[in-house]
């Protein structure tokens, strides 16, 4: 017998595997799972967070691959602010206008959701 942890949807589930002539039998877990341990408190920003107007997203769920403008740094409409690199593709975050950097809101190798706010700029 071998008991194994799974997290499943961030439901986390203690299950059994029994071995019957070499091969797994049977699984038995339990009816209601476990509450998903906390995630640790979120880093604060690299600079103050909605320090512009307007605000840089994240289009993909991924990981910060390079920090391509700086905070002050004048941008055109288009140019990359961020580099977020998901499914082994690195995706460019672009100023959507043209304006300055207020803020870059994360730093190298942090996870993003979708629509997570990476940068402000005015």
């Amino acid at each position: 017998m071998k008991n194994y942890t799974i997290t499943v949807n961030g439901n986390v589930y203690d299950v059994t595997v029994e071995e019957a002539n070499g091969a797994a039998a049977a699984v038995k877990a339990p009816a209601a799972p476990k509450a998903a341990p906390k995630a640790a408190p979120a880093a604060a920003p690299k600079a103050a967070a909605g320090a512009g107007s307007v605000q840089i997203k994240a289009g993909a769920a991924g990981k910060v691959f390079k920090i391509e403008a700086s905070v002050g740094q004048a941008v055109k409409a288009g140019d990359a602010v961020v580099i977020v690199e998901a499914m082994k593709m690195e995706i460019p975050v672009v100023a959507p206008s043209d304006g300055t950097v207020a803020s870059i809101d994360v730093a190298v190798g942090d996870s993003v959701e979708a629509g997570a706010v990476l940068a402000t700029m005015n």
